[in-house]
């Protein structure tokens, strides 16, 4: 089994913080991003669409960030607020800045890309006045997403929150969220996750993202190396995903569990981490096994890259028990 405290007199679940932007999918499927004519617009982001899974599955789930004061701004606080999220911790940028926009390419199923314009965006821009110590002593968990800690203040920003969250008995979720074209360079990233993964409950990311953040280290690309260096410090999970061949668990009791993936119709591949975390902390806020938890997380990741969008696609707890009777792992 596994120990992390919720605590039960909180009045909200989860806290997301970080990035909000704008997804524009490829309404061309099989096409290369230079012959897509038409796009279909979505909120997006890591720990938004992670928050948006979590108020879909029936969690309290709010946010804490930075919109552009504009229509995109707009259109992002009102899907929110539509998908039961709370916003009062959201601050409305007044520098001019823009939301980030992420246009999507599906080249094939199996060939998926995204160029990311991320120049003067708002949520980076999120600064350690719009962080609110009573905020996040009213949820029981934090999430962090490696995002942003890409550039200051929203740096500072996501280290008063840690603070905040630790100060007040918050069980802190680290989904490293690695995108190497925010960073200057890997070094810069690998000192400022590791620093951020020291004080986090759960971490979760693929191998190469802790390949990333553990490149001073004299071990690499060992699973359970991995796990036992966060242990020393206040990891309970380690959740290390390995894309099709599923992913792996560890506790700091000394187990650890195997989930593959499921088999579905894929229309893509992105979307498919933020499934999984949000449903995998579904089940932990639950106080399910650890590997009920995991074929959760999966059952969920396999409906959305089924599905154009992923915020929108985002299913609900019938949904993904549904799947699960009618679907098989691979």
């Amino acid at each position: 089994m596994y120990h992390l405290d919720f605590r039960s007199d909180r009045s909200m679940d989860l806290v997301g913080i970080g990035r909000l932007c704008i997804d524009l999918n490829a309404d061309q499927f099989n096409r290369p991003m230079e012959e897509t004519t038409s796009f279909t617009k979505y909120v997006g982001g890591s720990p938004a669409n992670i928050a948006i899974g979590a108020a879909r599955l029936g969690l309290k789930s709010g946010f804490i960030g930075k919109v552009s004061d504009d229509q995109m701004g707009r259109f992002i606080q009102q899907y929110l607020k539509e998908n039961n999220l709370d916003v009062s911790g959201l601050s409305l940028d007044d520098t001019g800045a823009v939301t980030g926009l992420a246009f999507t390419e599906i080249k094939s199923p199996e060939e998926c890309s995204i160029l990311m314009y991320r120049d003067n965006v708002a949520d980076l821009k999120l600064d350690t006045s719009n962080v609110s110590e009573e905020y996040i002593r009213q949820t029981k968990a934090l999430l962090i997403s490696g995002t942003a800690l890409a550039a200051s203040p929203s740096r500072e920003a996501v280290f008063l929150a840690l603070d905040y969250a630790k100060k007040h008995g918050v069980v802190v979720f680290f989904d490293l969220d690695y995108r190497a074209y925010t960073w200057n360079n890997e070094q810069e990233t690998a000192i400022y996750y590791n620093l951020i993964a020291e004080k986090c409950d759960v971490i979760i990311g693929t191998r190469e993202e802790f390949d990333m953040m553990e490149q001073f280290e004299s071990f690499r690309q060992d699973d359970h190396q991995t796990a036992q260096k966060w242990f020393h410090y206040a990891a309970e999970i380690v959740v290390i995903k390995h894309g099709e061949a599923g992913s792996i668990a560890y506790t700091k009791e000394g187990k650890s569990e195997r989930s593959g993936i499921f088999k579905t119709k894929v229309l893509k591949t992105f979307g498919a981490g933020d499934a999984y975390a949000s449903s995998f902390i579904y089940g932990l806020m639950n106080g399910w096994e650890l590997n009920r938890a995991m074929e959760f997380g999966s059952a969920s990741a396999s409906i959305v890259i089924s599905k154009h969008s992923c915020s929108e696609a985002m299913p609900t707890v019938e949904e993904i028990q549904t799947f699960l009777k009618t679907s098989r792992k691979e």
